[in-house]
């Protein structure tokens, strides 16, 4: 893995970031390494500029900490789309408490080519896709699922809220982790359809798994995933209590089982709303962050605009 080399490019881009984060008052740069670079040089250049290193390899950071500078290393593939090494960067930097949740970033990365280095600028405003998220709040989200899976139920559950199926609004709920307290708490609402079928058919990171999913969505009951998004049962009626638990008036039952649910189980809970769309993650019992999926608005899990021609 070659080194990224001071060339004059190199440094022009970067001080039109530095020159851009002051004119837009941003918290800092998040810079996204395809490949190391020498760390003290960049963080002298860089002078009183607040930045966090990420990537997708450990290797591409080989060095950053030992210049005390502040680093993400995304579990992602090293080819994965930019706007998924982006969306994972901010949440990995806010649950670590790099960036305050309200505040504004600019973001460098290799939009076009990776052997070019930063070639690419986007200013990113948290507030508009973190506003009710805070670090602590990502870090409960964190611990019990990992964000990859947690990022692919919420893009699911968004999808069925915002299309719904052949014209009509869906509601439904996915459970995810902790699998066997959770099917320990529930019990099957008919027929799974999901029951017989191999692992990798169960699987949430397949595109075609998900469209049955959302088939299997107008059916009663709950989805049940593990920590690895493969869907263990569908159509289960949750059956954990709902004492000591309070939620805004007009969330029905749907929303009243995933409360529950999430605070007796060490799951995160997805509910989608057949009304509205909207989506509630909830974690021990209370929403800790909610998703209009038919608003304009682009939101937290949405994915970057990215058009490379």
């Amino acid at each position: 893995m070659e080194p990224y080399k001071f060339t004059e490019y190199l440094q022009k881009i970067l001080s039109d970031a530095v020159s851009l984060s002051e004119r837009m008052d941003a918290s800092g740069l998040l810079l996204l390494f395809d490949a190391p670079i020498d760390w003290k040089r960049l963080k002298k250049f860089l002078g009183e500029t607040y930045f966090v290193a990420a990537a997708t390899n450990a290797d591409a950071l080989e060095g950053a900490k030992e210049n005390d500078i502040k680093t993400v290393l995304l579990e992602l593939e090293d080819d994965a789309p930019v706007y998924d090494r982006i969306t994972h960067s901010i949440l990995e930097a806010v649950a670590d408490d790099y960036f305050p949740a309200g505040s504004r970033l600019i973001a460098l990365y290799s939009g076009f080519d990776a052997d070019s280095g930063f070639d690419s600028v986007s200013v990113i405003n948290l507030g508009e896709h973190l506003e009710r998220l805070t670090g602590k709040e990502l870090r409960k989200i964190e611990t019990r699922v990992p964000l990859k899976t947690l990022k692919t139920v919420v893009d699911l559950a968004l999808e069925i809220g915002r299309e719904g199926r052949e014209g009509k609004s869906v509601g439904t709920l996915f459970v995810v982790g902790d699998t066997k307290n959770v099917l320990a708490n529930s019990k099957p609402a008919g027929f799974d359809p999901v029951r017989g079928y191999k692992c990798k058919e169960r699987d949430l990171f397949d595109p075609r798994v998900r469209e049955g999913i959302k088939e299997i969505a107008q059916l009663d009951g709950a989805f049940v995933v593990a920590l690895d998004g493969v869907v263990a049962a569908a159509c289960r009626l949750l059956d954990a209590s709902t004492a000591m638990i309070t939620l805004s008036k007009g969330l029905g039952s749907r929303h009243w089982a995933a409360a529950a649910v999430s605070r007796n189980t060490n799951a995160v809970a997805i509910a989608v709303s057949q009304s509205s769309g909207t989506v509630r993650i909830f974690v021990n019992g209370e929403v800790v962050l909610r998703i209009e999926s038919r608003h304009s608005r682009p939101m937290i899990w949405r994915a970057f605009d990215y058009d490379p021609h």
